[in-house]
């Protein structure tokens, strides 16, 4: 794969002639809604040698439009990570490329179909909506780079270009692989994807095609065994290596392929007016892999930590793949907005390669199921408003539904006002209905109720602040649980860890509301975001912090008669206390735990940032104060955050 790497990057190299261009682009969003169009505009542009930057666009596959921002800027250096995308509300592992904890809930949901399930390992695996499509007056390079945690790398090779002005195609692949610090801790991803989008010259057809192969390995050591010895940190012990783990020879694989291919034509010829065709499908198959050389540490362990197993080694393989087509007809005026109704065909196979008899109980080996839905969209956009239905319902007895609506209005050039509702009756995940594994307690075939979300949400932009909420009531949730009655250690991490799916009987109701604003004073600046959330609930089956917030003081300028950018700053961030949930490799998902608390450490980073023509440099160290605030963070019960550790790396567009 890293040679396939190399292979993208040389051809990028070649189809660059170190032509730059000279001038910023200012990115405005004008909602939060995914559901309806964006569109960033280019501020006081300059003329280029190549062509306006506003003509480099970036579409999503709800058709949402961006144009690419070379800037330097806070909220580009939020999305400089493994994810490309701003954290906020995720707590990371230690190690690059490692699952991430939940500090801010999300109950916004796509579908209501079933997904494969090992949700906490598909963090990295880049779903249908994270593919984007491109438009583009020249060759488009962007190269990623940034260091990780000792021994490898992170990088992310990117062109795409337009053959003409109606075909464009982009190919890429992001590689990663850290040892970490930590004893068995290694991950290895890589993400390739191919994409083509294509409209007729007379734009009565649409085509918008990807496709992808991914692969997520990593070593999983199950947290360190003496948390004491880390948190005192005396020597040897502040050479991470020493602390002992409760894996050593563990490891999870995530592979996947899928091909995607969304087109629509116009029967008439006006494009503004008429009657539409329009088709999805999908294809993916992928599989979660668990091995473990041996279940038993005899120097350590007197029973394995997932009890019992019918042999000494683990093999563990989920199989997953799923058809899905949507054909349907739809009609749009200038006047009164676009209605369109459609089928919805998916048929997936979820299996192992053998039937399990657990005493009495037959595990099959399969579940293979056909979902028809029949559904109907509208959407408006005209002058200041911008407005969105989507209803859909299953056949048969499987009764999933969807009802999701958005509304956007714009006040003015720089406020508008989102609000959005959904209401979902949704299978779960797959993992919690079957699952076959050597360990004997961590065999199931379950049937339970469909989970049920009612949601509100509201975004308000404006030149002063930027204000979201959300209310959320959940029924019949599934979850994860620990059912061990072994003894505890004086940390509260159990000696035994048997976890199985649950169903929760009573209502959850959540609600947060976050705040956003930069303040600037010269050539100073103080991002804030702030995020208070609210749990009730009769136990700790969604559980998230109170309170959590990032803030960053940064001062930027300009040398060399402007041609350095430069920006430097501090970034604080903390969250309360809460009930962590704990993390299982072997379901590649994290657990409800009401045993041990974490957070409540501050966080600091200090960084400098520096901009040449198109290229951004990245010096960051990270969480500096590790050693000054005491040794008692954690991303789970027993894993540790980061401590402090230079990073460095760089983001580099070409045009040509």
């Amino acid at each position: 794969m890293y040679r396939l790497f190399a292979l993208i990057a040389f051809f990028c190299c070649l189809n660059v002639q170190a032509q730059f261009l000279q001038a910023e682009n200012a990115q405005i969003a004008e909602g939060a809604s995914n559901d309806t169009e964006r569109k960033s505009l280019r501020l006081g542009a300059q003329k280029d040698s190549v062509a306006p930057i506003i003509d480099y666009k970036i579409i999503s596959i709800r058709k949402d439009t961006i144009v690419v921002d070379t800037a330097l800027s806070v909220k580009k250096f939020y999305t400089f990570n493994y994810l490309r995308k701003d954290e906020f509300g995720l707590l990371p592992f230690n190690n690059e490329g490692q699952v991430y904890n939940v500090l801010k809930f999300n109950t916004k949901v796509n579908q209501s179909l079933p997904d494969f399930g090992f949700q906490a390992r598909q963090v990295g695996y880049l779903q249908v909506e994270d593919i984007k499509y491109y438009h583009v007056p020249t060759p488009y390079t962007d190269l990623y780079y940034k260091s990780v945690m000792k021994q490898g790398q992170n990088l992310d090779a990117f062109i795409t270009m337009n053959t003409s002005e109606n075909f464009n195609f982009s190919i890429a692949y992001k590689g990663l692989r850290s040892i970490g610090k930590y004893i068995n801790q290694l991950t290895s991803s890589g993400n390739f994807r191919l994409g083509t989008s294509y409209h007729s010259p007379n734009k009565r057809y649409l085509m918008r095609s990807h496709f992808t192969i991914q692969d997520i390995k990593n070593e999983e050591n199950g947290g360190i065994r003496d948390l004491d010895l880390f948190e005192s940190s005396v020597k040897p012990y502040n050479k991470r290596e020493r602390l002992n783990v409760f894996f050593r020879d563990a490891s999870t694989m995530l592979k996947g392929k899928r091909f995607y291919w969304n087109h629509e034509y116009q029967l008439n010829k006006s494009v503004a007016n008429g009657l539409l065709l329009t088709h999805v499908f999908m294809y993916e198959d992928k599989f979660y892999e668990f091995t473990q050389a041996n279940i038993l540490n005899p120097e350590y362990d007197q029973t394995p930590r997932f009890g019992n197993a019918f042999q000494s080694s683990i093999s563990n393989k989920t199989r997953y793949a799923n058809v899905y087509n949507r054909i349907g007809a739809a009609y749009q005026s200038d006047l009164l907005g676009r209605f369109e109704f459609f089928t919805e065909f998916n048929r997936y196979e979820y299996n192992y390669k053998s039937i399990a008899h657990i005493g009495d109980q037959v595990i099959p080996d399969a579940i293979n199921r056909s979902i028809t839905l029949l559904g109907g969209k509208y959407s408006y956009n005209k002058d200041n408003w911008k407005a969105g239905l989507l209803v859909s319902r299953s056949l048969g007895n499987d009764d999933t539904s969807t009802i999701k609506a958005d509304i956007r209005y714009k006040l003015a050039d720089n406020i508008g006002l989102v609000i959005s509702y959904q209401n979902l009756s949704k299978l779960g995940n797959l993992s919690y209905y079957l699952y076959q594994s050597d360990y004997v307690a961590y065999n199931w075939r379950n049937d339970f109720k469909n989970e049920k979300i009612n949601q509100f949400d509201a975004t308000l932009n404006t030149p002063w602040v930027t204000l979201s909420g959300s209310y959320a009531v959940l029924n019949d949730k599934l979850y994860f649980s620990n059912d061990s009655t072994a003894e505890y250690s004086e940390f509260g991490i159990p000696s035994q860890v048997l976890v199985s799916p649950k169903q929760y009987g009573n209502t959850i109701n959540y609600f947060s509301l976050q705040a956003a604003k930069d303040f600037k004073l010269g050539k100073f600046g103080l991002d804030n975001t702030v995020l208070y959330q609210n749990v009730d609930q009769s136990d700790n089956i969604v559980n998230v912090p109170s309170f959590v917030t990032r803030n960053t003081l940064h001062f930027t300028d300009a040398f060399f008669d402007k041609a350095l950018k430069f920006q430097t700053g501090i970034t604080f961030k903390y969250f309360t206390e809460y009930y962590g949930d704990d993390y299982n490799p072997l379901l590649g998902d994290f657990y409800v735990q009401d045993k041990v608390k974490i957070g409540n450490y501050p966080v600091f980073d200090f960084f400098i940032n520096m901009k040449v023509r198109t290229a951004r440099i990245y010096l960051i160290l990270e969480h500096f104060n590790s050693g000054m605030t005491g040794y008692k963070y954690y991303s789970a019960p027993n894993t540790p955050y980061r401590d402090m550790t230079f990073r460095f790396g760089l983001v580099w567009n070409f045009f040509s």
